[in-house]
């Protein structure tokens, strides 16, 4: 049998969140729905095209490779879909977008540009906020519907996974410092961080914590400049997202993966309730850029 469009997105959102849960929560349905509407598709197709591990799942070959044709089906879906609501609309739909300033320059830019081309009718308005704590705040409050965040968020809001970016250590020019560069190198070294108090100086202390490890705060600031400008200026090591490195520092300073490799996932997060269709078209369009997580071989 043919699959039918609520299973070619229910799987696409049970790819994209790795958990049954957090897919059905996803699409607003139940768990037990989801998991049988997978479920029929895998039987009318003959194949496994998800792998059970624990709370999580992950892609089969098979599933991989429907999830590639399902993206492609449900775009020329929402294109006809497009076409009715564009001659059914005489006002134009606004979108309501936040980010960081890091995520608003990386990934924003990179989104919107793309998004507005492929929904002339749609406006996004993109604001920027100082802390992943204020976008949740405007998620939750409604003055924005959908947010950019540093993954993961608080447990109420929903989350879709798009990428994952390499954390990196960026130091002055004359570090005498391996590369890669062991976590255990951390300890003792001059690091510039963000004020104390912060989700992200909260979140950088757990992670020491946790490794072991005790870096000095060689400057304690939020400004982003301020962190270019303290790492030029030989005062610290700065812990930040390699993307962000060449456009901001060029080759003024020292860069050096972690060992292991330090990611940081990246997603999108709104609050559960239902998404409007610009969000919903926004969502769909983010997913197209993210890569398809093949399974392990």
């Amino acid at each position: 049998m043919t699959p039918t469009l609520a299973q070619l997105r229910y799987l696409v959102a049970v790819a994209d969140c790795r958990s049954i849960t957090s897919a059905a929560a996803s699409v607003f349905v139940a768990q037990s729905a989801l998991s049988r509407a997978v479920q029929a598709m895998e039987r009318d197709l003959g194949v496994e095209l998800l792998a059970r591990r624990g709370r999580g799942v992950d892609l089969t070959p098979e599933g991989a490779q429907v999830v590639r044709l399902a993206r492609t089906v449900l775009d020329a879906v929402e294109a006809i879909e497009d076409i009715g609501a564009a001659a059914a609309q005489q006002a134009r739909a606004t979108l309501t977008l936040v980010a960081t300033p890091t995520l608003a320059v990386d990934l924003a830019v990179d989104l919107v540009p793309g998004f507005t081309e492929r929904h002339p009718g749609i406006d996004v308005r993109l604001e920027q906020r100082a802390s992943r704590e204020s976008l949740v705040l405007e998620l939750t409050q409604g003055r924005a519907e959908l947010a950019l965040v540093d993954l993961p968020v608080d447990k109420e809001l929903t989350t879709h996974h798009i990428q994952e970016r390499e954390v990196v250590l960026i130091s002055p020019h004359g570090s005498r410092l391996p590369d890669p560069v062991p976590f255990r190198a951390l300890d003792g070294l001059p690091l510039i961080l963000p004020t104390p108090g912060t989700g992200r100086r909260t979140e950088m202390e757990a992670m020491f914590s946790v490794l072991g490890v005790r870096p000095v705060p060689a400057l304690e600031v939020d400004e982003r400049l301020a962190w270019v400008t303290g790492v030029t200026d030989g005062k610290g090591s700065l812990i930040w997202y390699r993307d962000v490195v060449v456009r901001a520092f060029g080759h003024r300073a020292e860069v050096r993966s972690f060992t292991p490799p330090l990611l940081r996932p990246v997603g999108i997060a709104h609050a559960r309730r239902p998404l409007s269709r610009a969000a919903r078209a926004f969502l769909a369009h983010a997913r197209r850029k993210a890569p398809v997580r093949e399974p392990a071989r």
